[in-house]
């Protein structure tokens, strides 16, 4: 987008109105995200306008810069042909966030091999690369060798891949990110705990969320303890409208002294109850867990993933996936030529399961 002619980028990174990533992309006229400002020194005062054409229709786009949020910003997003969704103006303005370190702009290629075979929910600021591996004829052979697979979601945001920049550990902080999970996959790791395959650092991070949650349900799947929940953020709408209490894993709770210690089965068993009372077929919540050496792990037993770049929460949780032995590891992908990052290759982690 161009004010007085500086050029202005705008990374969407969550939705703010509406919440929901599904009602937020069917938003007609207006909405408002959570974005990143590219050149934000040049944005002055007032609003950005872009001219677009869509089916035929030219259709001007409008940024209007509300409250900042640290580095971020609150952006309004309006345009005046109301018959237009906001994911049609994504299609037409925006452009594929291929990681910067390729050092080169969009190819027709990347629609395609930035992209999981499996995925179906827009929403995410990145692609989840461990999956990049899987293919058709892969996922048919798995299934043929009789390997159950179970489908999550995890919105990435960029706080995943802020780099850590503090020098302890425990000053740095990690953004919210969205996920959701059907009653019937908690229900299929419960009957496979043990034997858990996580296919990405981000599906680590959603599983393991899951215990908090569970131990943060009592008995009658009714009350939240602080460390999973928060006032200020307590209401998320599903596609249909429905308002829903949001569970939201803190970034240190696996770390603290006030941890109800329960078992992994209780803990799952604990989200089916409350699923089950409440009438729904899918947890919806929000996790900033930080994984770092000396986590106990609950229910991921193995690990595929990328090599990730110093300084990174990845590679912290790669460290404690494999004991702090990671040197051994990348010395061997960088004395063998491995590729890292986004379309490098990947690598199995064979880890055990902590168990209360």
């Amino acid at each position: 987008m161009k004010e007085t002619g500086a050029k202005i980028e705008l990374f969407c990174l969550e939705p703010e109105d509406p919440k929901d990533y599904a009602l937020n992309f069917q938003s007609c006229g207006q909405c408002r995200w959570v974005c990143l400002v590219g050149n934000a020194k040049r944005w002055k005062s007032g609003a950005l306008a872009r001219t677009l054409y869509i089916s035929n229709m030219k259709v001007t786009l409008t940024a209007e810069r509300q409250k900042a949020h640290g580095q971020m910003h609150s952006v309004k997003f309006t345009w005046d042909e109301l018959t237009i969704t906001f994911a049609e103006i994504l299609d037409a303005a925006g452009v594929l966030p291929i990681p910067p370190y390729l050092h080169r702009t969009v190819e027709k290629s990347d629609f395609q091999t930035y992209q999981t075979v499996y995925s179906k929910i827009k929403g995410s600021v990145a692609s989840p690369t461990a999956g990049l591996h899987f293919t058709p004829e892969v996922l048919k052979e798995l299934d043929n060798r009789g390997f159950i697979r179970e489908e999550l979601t995890l919105h990435v945001g960029a706080g995943t891949f802020k780099p850590v920049q503090t020098a302890l550990i425990g000053e740095h902080e990690m953004h919210s990110e969205y996920f959701s999970i059907n009653r019937t996959t908690i229900q299929s790791l419960m009957e496979n705990i043990g034997r858990i395959t996580a296919v990405g650092t981000t599906s680590v991070r959603t599983l393991e969320s899951l215990y908090y949650i569970g131990a943060s349900l009592t008995a009658n799947s009714d009350v939240l303890y602080p460390y999973a929940h928060s006032d200020e953020q307590s209401t998320f709408y599903t596609c249909s409208g429905t308002p829903l209490d949001l569970f939201i894993v803190k970034q240190w709770a696996p770390y603290e002294n006030n941890l109800l210690q329960i078992t992994t089965d209780a803990a799952l068993q604990n989200i089916l109850n409350y699923l089950e009372n409440n009438n729904m077929e899918k947890l919806i919540a929000s996790t900033q867990i930080m994984i770092v050496p000396g986590y106990k792990f609950r229910l991921v037993n193995n690990l595929i993933t990328n090599f990730h770049q110093p300084k990174s929460t990845l590679l912290l949780l790669v460290s404690a996936f494999v004991n702090g032995d990671w040197k051994k590891i990348y010395n061997y992908a960088l004395n063998h030529h491995f590729r890292f990052l986004s379309y490098g290759d990947s690598s199995l982690l064979v880890g055990a399961t902590y168990k209360t």
